[in-house]
């Protein structure tokens, strides 16, 4: 009987479906990864880093599409929208999937709710830069100034409600200091008018500054994080002179929220693979960003964090998108 009972239960076992085929079942075409922003910035530079390992792993096309516009509010639209059966995905940045659930009043999705976060892919602090001619060497010297002084200075940014704006919201009112807000069309214009004096400073990403900093034509007086960063390890956290001030520029992959979870788990490990491979890390350094890939529910949490925080900047501040 004991045997007869155990055939059974092994035959019944082959018929039910395995776990594991589940997950190797997926991707069963082709996949898409949404890029909310225009060709060349972080978000598209990472998505496109690791479409080109996943298409080797899978043998499936992994294509990058970039869909630009409302400062990511189309692109993170649309991936939301799509069918969650993680064929599609999204490669959203701390403006996507942070500060826009900050800055709009009414979006057609939610970032917490419609979104399942895989992993961080890369992170980067901001930079606290000031045109050479600024007679400042420090953030503490930098406030002193701009005390004495309201509304002195100007700060640029790639636009309103982007992060560089937000970060000089934020500046003000830690450091309770005056200041204007000259936004751009774009990070590029923006350190382009840095440097040659029309704006005197920048709290932005790093790494497009990072070429001029090295050249002397911008003076880094900080970074963002709560620790000094590899690629610049002369510059202090911008939280030793401005109590709470920190912001991280960051790129995660995200799937639409009812994607199946042994599908996001998929998406997760596959990640990991390529992060751990040594020509893709080397590349992610050389560019300025460090390698992450947290688990979900680390990375969910950044997210949380960061969408409180600016929800306070912005009511601050009253800072509102173009």
């Amino acid at each position: 009987m004991w045997f007869r009972l155990a055939l059974l239960a092994a035959l019944s076992g082959l018929m039910l479906p395995h776990p594991a085929a589940a997950q190797t079942s997926f991707p069963s075409k082709p996949v898409k990864i949404i890029v909310p922003s225009a060709p060349g910035d972080g978000s598209d530079i990472m998505a496109r880093l690791i479409a080109a390992k996943l298409q080797e792993r899978w043998a499936q096309p992994v294509t990058v599409e970039n869909r630009p516009g409302a400062g990511g509010v189309i692109g993170t639209e649309a991936a939301a929208k799509s069918p969650p059966d993680g064929h599609t995905v999204i490669v959203g940045n701390a403006g996507s999937h942070a500060i826009n659930q900050a800055l709009y009043p009414k979006l057609a999705y939610d970032v917490v709710r419609d979104f399942a976060a895989v992993t961080m892919l890369a992170s980067a602090p901001n930079a606290f830069v000031v045109n050479p001619d600024v007679p400042v060497k420090t953030v503490s010297e930098f406030v002193s100034l701009a005390k004495k002084a309201p509304n002195k200075f100007s700060f640029a940014s790639g636009g309103n409600g982007s992060s560089a704006h937000l970060n000089g919201e934020m500046l003000k009112m830690l450091a309770g200091i005056e200041m204007q807000h000259v936004p751009y069309k774009g990070a590029s214009p923006a350190i382009t008018d840095v440097i040659a004096g029309q704006a005197q400073l920048m709290i932005g990403n790093l790494p497009p500054m990072l070429p001029h900093i090295k050249a002397g034509k911008l003076r880094l007086l900080a970074v963002t994080t709560p620790k000094r960063f590899a690629a610049v390890p002369d510059a202090p956290p911008m939280a030793d002179a401005v109590a709470g001030f920190e912001s991280l520029a960051w790129f995660g992959l995200f799937a639409p929220a009812a994607t199946p979870k042994d599908v996001v788990a998929r998406w997760h490990s596959e990640i990991a693979a390529v992060l751990a491979n040594t020509e893709v890390r080397e590349k992610i350094v050389s560019l300025g960003f460090d390698v992450v890939g947290n688990t979900p529910d680390q990375f969910s949490a950044i997210v949380a964090g960061d969408i409180a925080k600016w929800s306070k900047v912005v009511k601050a501040s009253g800072a509102k998108p173009d």
